[in-house]
């Protein structure tokens, strides 16, 4: 096992109170493995990893409790020198909009430089050679005379693969991607995806994808958590997730993705907003805007349980949702 997330909770203190963003997160990730976290904005995902990676801004964040086990060890009771060994070298991470992540005065040959000359110890000369490499094994064109040039020189879809560069220039065994498609036409989408399965597969890491697009996870990922209000409400294998979901949440993710076969109907939408975190309503959190809610769910907090092998949900009457 590469990293187990165990019962993880995060919390950010506010004028207006405690808001409770991750709420007893479980998740697990292997070598070779692609795990997709999906959900809407402020479901927790994000923070998530920000926690496995060390970067939560505390304060206001605090992390409440929980382990983070990356190779058996806990990120949590690491002192921040030997943390800071791991994040980079060993994980890596993403982010979703590379403009505002990448340096604006700086080329992108020293950025991608600039690790190994702080964690290899490289010469400037040899950082700007391994930077090249890198730039090409990530396919950016003209990779020689570009290395040289800053990031509002490039597209989109290039700046995406510059931050998959800096990912990888460590070859770490853990990446987490936040929304690496994010502003990114669908084609562009596709490329990214399919280099990042490729890398993947050349240097078996285990994988984190964090999206709200279902479509964009149905051919990479080998398993799915579907986060709500900062729990796990339902985690299953991909096919089976997308064959019968066991949660309403994650069935109403699933009937919002527009069909070629449903031409001219009207695109399904949950209905209601998330929850404001600073009052998750008692019961199950998705309650308010669930269709299949009735008393308990107002009343009782569903556990998380297994309804079938590798399959959990936390839902009281997962049953009906799969046979729905």
């Amino acid at each position: 096992m590469l990293l187990e997330v165990r019962d993880l909770h995060v919390e950010f203190r506010t004028r207006d109170g405690v808001a409770k963003a991750v709420n007893g997160v479980n998740y697990s990730v292997e070598e070779g493995e692609t795990l997709a976290v999906l959900g809407e904005s402020g479901s927790g995902k994000s923070v998530t990893a920000q926690a496995v990676m060390g970067i939560l801004d505390m304060p206001p964040g605090r992390i409440a409790g929980g382990e983070i086990l990356f190779k058996g060890k806990d990120l949590l009771k690491m002192k921040e020198d030997d943390r800071r060994k791991v994040r980079g070298a060993e994980m890596a991470m993403i982010f979703q909009d590379a403009l505002s992540s990448l340096n604006p005065v700086l080329s992108v040959g020293a950025q991608l430089g600039e690790m190994y000359e702080v964690h290899r110890g490289m010469s400037r000369k040899d950082a700007r050679a391994k930077a090249v490499e890198l730039m090409e094994r990530v396919k950016i064109p003209a990779a020689r005379e570009r290395v040289g040039d800053y990031p509002h020189q490039f597209s989109g879809g290039m700046r995406q693969r510059i931050m998959i560069a800096m990912a990888l220039a460590l070859e770490p065994s853990l990446i987490i991607a936040d929304e690496p498609t994010t502003a990114l036409d669908v084609t562009v989408q596709a490329q990214v995806m399919d280099l990042l399965a490729e890398l993947q597969r050349e240097l078996n890491m285990g994988l984190i994808l964090i999206t709200h697009d279902l479509g964009v996870v149905a051919d990479v990922a080998d398993k799915i958590a579907v986060m709500y209000a900062g729990r796990i409400v339902e985690a299953a294998p991909v096919h089976e997730i997308y064959a019968a979901p066991a949660h309403p949440y994650t069935r109403g993710l699933l009937d919002s993705i527009p069909r070629l076969d449903q031409k001219g109907h009207e695109l399904y939408a949950i209905k209601g907003l998330p929850p404001n975190l600073l009052a998750i309503p008692p019961g199950c959190a998705f309650n308010p805007r669930c269709p299949m809610a009735q008393a308990v769910c107002r009343t009782e907090v569903p556990p998380l349980a297994e309804v079938a092998p590798d399959r959990a949900s936390a839902c009281f009457f997962w049953k009906d949702c799969l046979g729905a």
